[in-house]
C-alpha cells in the first residue's frame, strides 16, 4: 500500500522531463501503531509519498528458518557474539526493502525504520540524490556521529555535501539504495551473522561504495517500541549467555583491531588506485 501525503505539491512538482524522485518504503512492525504514525506524519509534512513494509519479528521465526538464514558458526568465529532473533529480524526486514527496491522500475529507492526523524525539509536532497550520478551505489542519510572521518566531499545541493565515510557509520535509520546494489545485497546478503548494519561497514565484501549525506538530513526520533528494541533484546541476550565481562572485553577489541587493519589496508588499496 502507498500512502500519499495530503500535500503532494512537492512531489507533483517535481515530476516532469522523465524524472520522479524515488520512491521511500518504510519498516514497520505490526504492533508498532505509534511509530506508524509518527512516520506518516513526517512524510505528510515533507509531501513525500511511502510504502509500507511489515517488519519481521524474529521471534516469530521457527528454528528452520532462523538456521536458513543465519550462520551462528560464523557469528561465533568472526563476530563478537551471537546475534538475538531481533537482530535476525532486523535483517531480514532490510532485505526485503532491498527486494522491493531491485523488483521496482525505479533506479533505486530510500529505505526507513519507523524510528527516524527528518532533520529540516528533506525532498531537496532526496532529489538531489536521485538525479546524482556520482560514484556510489549507498548513501546514509544518518550518522551516530555527527563528524565522522571522511575521504572526500563535494557539494549535493545549497546547503548540503556528500562525503565519504573512512569508516562506514553505524545505523540504518534511512539510506538511498541504486537499484543494481539492492539486487546484489538481496542476493548475497543470507546467510548472514553479523546484524545489517555492522556488515555494511565490511562494504568491500559486497561491492558497496558508501557515501553520506553532511549534515544529517536524518536523526533519530522516538525509539519507543511495543516489542522493545534491538538494543533491548540485545542486552538482555548477552546477559543470558553469562558471558565474562573480561571475556567479552577481550573479543570486542580483537573484533575492532581486525576490522581496523582490513579497513585500512582497503583505503591504502584505493588511494594507490586514485594515484596511478
Amino acid at each position: 500500500m502507498v500512502y500519499h501525503p495530503a500535500n503532494s505539491a512537492y512531489p507533483l512538482a517535481r515530476r516532469g522531463a522523465g524524472f520522479t524522485m524515488w520512491h521511500s518504503w518504510l519498516i514497520n512492525m505490526e504492533q508498532d501503531t505509534i511509530r506508524l504514525d509518527n512516520s506518516r506524519r513526517l512524510f505528510d509534512d515533507a509531501g513525500l509519498p511511502f510504502s509500507r513494509i511489515e517488519a519481521i519479528d524474529g521471534r516469530t521465526l521457527d528454528e528452520s528458518r532462523v538456521r536458513e538464514v543465519y550462520d551462528e558458526r560464523a557469528a561465533r568465529r568472526r563476530f563478537k557474539y551471537p546475534l538475538v532473533r531481533a537482530e535476525i529480524g532486523c535483517y531480514l526486514s532490510h532485505v526485503e526493502a532491498w527486494r522491493r527496491i531491485a523488483q521496482g522500475g525505479e533506479p533505486g529507492g530510500f529505505v526507513f525504520e519507523d524510528d527516524f526523524a527528518f532533520n529540516g525539509d528533506p525532498a531537496p536532497v532526496m532529489e538531489a540524490l536521485s538525479r546524482d550520478d556520482g560514484d556510489w551505489n549507498m548513501v546514509k542519510l544518518f550518522s551516530i556521529k555527527a563528524r565522522p572521518r571522511v575521504v572526500d566531499h563535494r557539494p549535493l545541493t545549497q546547503t548540503h555535501r556528500l562525503s565519504t565515510p573512512y569508516a562506514v557509520p553505524n545505523g540504518l535509520v534511512g539510506y538511498a539504495l541504486r537499484r543494481e546494489a539492492a539486487a546484489r545485497l538481496a542476493d548475497q546478503s543470507i546467510p548472514f551473522f553479523r546484524p545489517v548494519d555492522e556488515d555494511h561497514k565490511f562494504f568491500w565484501e559486497k561491492g558497496l561504495k558508501v557515501a553520506l549525506v553532511q549534515p544529517m538530513p536524518v536523526v533519530m526520533g522516538d525509539d519507543r517500541s511495543a516489542t522493545g528494541t534491538v538494543g533491548d533484546h540485545r542486552s538482555a541476550g548477552r546477559r543470558a549467555t553469562h558471558a565474562s565481562p573480561i571475556h567479552q572485553a577481550i573479543t570486542n577489541m580483537a573484533y575492532q583491531l581486525s576490522y581496523r587493519g582490513r579497513l585500512w589496508v582497503h583505503r591504502r588499496a584505493e588511494r594507490r588506485e586514485r594515484a596511478s
